[in-house]
Parts: structure tokens; sequence; C-alpha cells
């Protein structure tokens, strides 16, 4: 074992407790989420088509042109339910017209594929082709929030352990093993700092990004014992009011 090596296993501080499943819940949250969102919506798109044909011709333009009709409304849902997930985040607050429109089309989505159910006077009909766009509609409230509460569960693992975990600084003077492999003189910098480190993730950061040490170490090249360090430092200079004021 080369002298660089012992260095970063004894430099190498606690891994907080419960932080890597919480990633592991907050992918699997979201994924899921989405899934049933994308279902939901692929489900109405059927049923909007048969409103909007009116009983037009099979492949006739009218039957054609009736299939854009629900993914119009779709796809202006989904960008506000995206954007939303960052700006709720970070606390920034929506106008009147985001919240105009996501309303308006989760109501269009659900009157078109409930139209002909209600119609028809068939109880049955009305609950089949509710539920998908209520999904829909409870999902899209759902996600944000839990998306940001997950958010802040994964910095609070990292937060709550800071007091216990051990300072990355703080570290037992390794035996001074020469190397032969490594050449001093190929340095041009010397060891990276930890200043330089923080600086390089504050620059790749962005608002839709959760820091973890595992994005750390995907930004800086660091190594696993400095990422947790790094990312409870990024997460609280982030935290602060003008924490991205500089980008």
């Amino acid at each position: 074992m080369t002298a660089s090596e012992t260095e970063e296993q004894v430099r190498r501080p606690v891994r907080p407790a419960g932080a890597e499943p919480v990633e592991h819940v907050a992918a699997e949250v979201d994924r899921l989420c989405w899934t049933g969102i994308l279902l939901g919506l692929a489900f109405t798109m059927a049923n909007v088509q048969q409103f909007a044909a009116n009983g037009a011709v099979v492949w006739s333009l009218p039957w054609w042109s009736a299939w854009l009709l629900d993914p119009m409304v779709s796809l202006v849902l989904l960008a506000i339910l995206r954007a939303e997930q960052v700006t709720a985040r970070y606390r920034v607050r929506t106008g009147g017209w985001v919240r105009a429109a996501k309303w308006f089309t989760l109501a269009a989505t659900y009157v078109m594929n409930t139209w002909q159910a209600f119609t028809a006077c068939s109880p049955a009909l009305v609950v089949l082709h509710s539920v998908p766009p209520l999904v829909v509609f409870v999902a899209a409230e759902a996600v944000t929030d839990l998306r940001d509460k997950l958010g802040q569960a994964i910095t609070a693992a990292f937060m709550n352990t800071a007091d216990t975990a051990v300072p990355a600084d703080t570290a037992v003077p390794a035996p001074a093993v020469p190397d032969p492999a490594v050449d001093t003189s190929a340095r041009s910098g010397g060891r990276t700092s930890f200043a330089q480190y923080l600086a390089v993730a504050q620059a790749a950061w962005t608002p839709d990004v959760v820091i973890t040490p595992a994005w750390v170490r995907e930004a800086t090249g660091c190594s696993r014992g400095l990422s947790s360090r790094l990312a409870r430092t990024l997460a609280a200079s982030m935290a602060e009011p003008n924490g991205g004021a500089g980008r």
C-alpha cells in the first residue's frame, strides 16, 4: 500500500448513517410518481381522442387530428409540473398564471375524459374514466412536495452527523514512504485544496441538483472521504440568502 492510499484511508470521515438509503428512496419515489403520471395521461389520451373524433371515420383527417388534442394539453401540464419541482424546492413563488394553467389543463383533461360517461348516465363509466385523471391530479400536487421533503431529508442526513463525523482535515501523519510510481514533478499545482474543490462544486451546481456526496464526487473528482464534507459545506453555503448570488 502506498503512502497516498494510506493517507486517504486515514482521512476518510465517518459515513452519515442512512444518507444513501434516503437518496435511493428519493430517486425511486420520483421515478414511480412520474411513471404513474405518464401512464394516467396515456390512458386519458385514448378517451380524449374518442371525444374529439366524435365518430369520425377511422384514418380520416379529423380522426388523426383528434389525437393531437390530449398531447397538447398534457405537454403543457408536464412542463408546469417539472418547473414547480425546482421552484418549490427553493421556495420561489410562481405567478397566478402558472397555477391557473395547471388547474385548467387538469380540469380540461378530466372533462374531456369523462364527458361521454356523464352523457351516457353510467356511474360505472364515470368512475372508470374519473380515476386516471384524478390520480394524475393528486400525483401532480404530491410529487412536488415529496421531492422537496426528500431533498431536505438528504441534506438533514448529512447535517445531523456533522458534529459526530471525523473531520476530513483531521489526519494522522502517514508514513513517509516514497512512492516511486508517482512523479511529483508532474504536479503543476500540488495537492488540490479543499477550497479549490469547493469552488469547482459551486461552479458546477445548478438549482435542480440535489447536493449529495455522489454528485460532488462526479462534479469535482474528489475522493469519497472528502465528498461528504464538501457536500455538507456546499449545502450550507447554498442555503444562505446569498449562497447562489455569484452564479
